[in-house]
């Protein structure tokens, strides 16, 4: 009986040591080398999805709290220290071939990357994937060197310094914001072509040439680039020194001044029209007035001339209708608004209050009061002009009045302006209406008299003038009387 019970425990232990051992067996899984699905990765902040599948075997050997993980090597293809750029959620795969996509981190910037594989249970590593080139375009617009300026120019012997402008002038994205960032500094030889000159933030020229800078993102391709720079040698005489506006030329006064920007040199005077502009002697000079500018730049052992015809540039438009109107209470006025504005928007208002249902050219006014219309341009030099006018109340020039005035006073503020006489003497009546001076001399004599007395300036003393009407009928009844010009 012993000896059976010994055999019968000895056989328990094989036979758990034999199923430990299959399922430690089991728990291995082999990744192949990942399989890219792209040939090199140029990424940006619009687009940086790429992908890699690969296999692994047997399926059955993941557990239910696996992960993958996509690890990215430095740029000489080591992993030394590799960098995570993707983890799978756990038990998220469970099927071999498996496609994974991952994104590279803003400082990538290399020829030789490579990634590989690993799983978290049961642990794993794949091999390495073919080398590729890898950047994150992290600034990928152009951007401007010499202030914009085209040209440039040094003495004979000497050398002039190319800058990338940080900030710039204008919207200038400069790419010295990003301190991972390096820079190509290239010559031209043809129209298409160009050479490879030095690397870094500046560029000291001592050739006449073409240059311009680019980012460097490697073989792959990108918007990262300067304006050209014209560079030329002064062996005797006066240069040229090229002048830029960061607003462009026009310019849009609604942006505020624009800078005026010359080439490099020891010293600078500015002048507007030909006269000097006091205080102006900088590289640099700010301004929001049209006019001829021009620019001397000291270079050392010779200088350099430049000038610009700076142009403030807004759009033109007219109103149809006079500063002053007037119109009857039931009529209206036909306003309209005639302008080179692109894609314009009006506003109408009275007494500065909006009409709300007023957005187009042309509006029927029918009210009494000051109105205003705003245009403004909303495409190209976008700004707004204001136009004003006025409507008032026509003044019947032939009002019912009962008797002949006496008094006047010509001031101008719409009362009492004018001798205002009964309808049955005014024009029309074959009344005639004569004015004359406290001595006798006539001032008018008509038969159609509009009420309009006096049309000119009386020449008003501090003295009130006194003069005497004599009105006849058509049947010779009379009216005689004195009028009191009260200044």
């Amino acid at each position: 009986m012993y000896p059976t019970k010994i055999a019968y425990k000895l056989c328990f232990r094989i036979c758990f040591i034999i199923c430990i051992s299959q399922g430690l067996l089991n728990a291995q899984i082999v990744i192949g080398t990942p399989n890219l699905g792209f040939s090199q990765a140029c990424a940006s902040d619009s687009f940086n999805t790429y992908s890699a599948t690969f296999v692994f075997s047997p399926e059955e050997a993941l557990t239910a709290s696996n992960q993958f993980t996509i690890e990215l090597s430095d740029t000489e293809g080591d992993f030394s220290n590799p960098t995570v750029i993707f983890t799978s959620s756990p038990g998220a795969v469970t099927s071999s071939p498996a496609t994974l996509e991952f994104s590279l981190p803003t400082d990538t910037a290399g020829e030789g990357y490579k990634i590989r594989i690993k799983s978290s249970s049961p642990a794993a590593t794949s091999s390495k994937s073919v080398a590729f080139a890898a950047y994150y375009k992290i600034q990928d617009s152009p951007f401007t060197i010499n202030n914009l300026v085209s040209t440039g120019a040094f003495c004979a012997g000497g050398s002039y310094l190319l800058t990338i402008d940080n900030p710039g002038n204008g919207s200038n994205d400069s790419p010295l914001n990003y301190p991972s960032l390096t820079f190509n500094w290239y010559k031209e030889t043809g129209p298409t072509t160009s050479v490879f000159i030095s690397e870094g933030p500046t560029l000291n020229v001592s050739e006449e040439g073409t240059y311009f800078v680019e980012t460097n993102y490697g073989s792959c391709t990108s918007d990262s680039f300067s304006n050209r720079v014209t560079i030329s040698e002064v062996t005797s005489g006066e240069a040229n020194a090229g002048i830029s506006s960061s607003l462009g030329n026009p310019f849009c006064p609604d942006q505020g001044s624009t800078t005026l920007s010359t080439i490099g040199g020891n010293s600078y005077q500015w002048y507007k029209d030909g006269t000097i502009i006091e205080d102006a002697t900088n590289q640099m000079h700010q301004t929001s007035e049209s006019g001829l500018y021009s620019v001397v730049v000291d270079l050392g052992d010779c200088s350099a001339a430049g000038e610009i015809t700076l142009e403030s540039e807004l759009f033109e438009g007219t109103i149809n209708v006079s500063e002053v109107n007037s119109i009857e209470e039931d009529e209206s006025l036909y306003v309209e608004v005639t302008t080179t504005a692109l894609q314009p928007e009006y506003e109408w208002y009275l007494n500065n209050v909006l009409i709300t249902d007023a957005t187009e050219a042309s509006y029927e006014a029918t009210d009494f009061g000051t109105y205003k219309i705003v245009v403004t341009e909303t495409s190209g030099c976008t700004g707004s002009r204001e136009f004003l006018f006025e409507i008032n109340e026509a003044l019947d020039p032939f009002p019912d009045v009962e008797k002949i005035p006496n008094v006047i006073s010509p001031n101008g503020d719409g009362i009492n302006d004018t001798w205002v006489i009964p309808q049955q003497y005014v024009t029309g009546t074959n009344t005639e209406v004569i004015i004359m001076t406290n001595r006798g001399k006539i001032v008018m004599q008509t038969n159609e008299y509009l009420n309009n007395w006096p049309e000119n300036n009386l020449n008003l003393t501090s003295v009130n003038q006194v003069y005497y009407y004599i009105i006849t009928t058509a049947n010779n009844d009379t009216k005689k009387g004195s009028i009191t010009v009260v200044k």
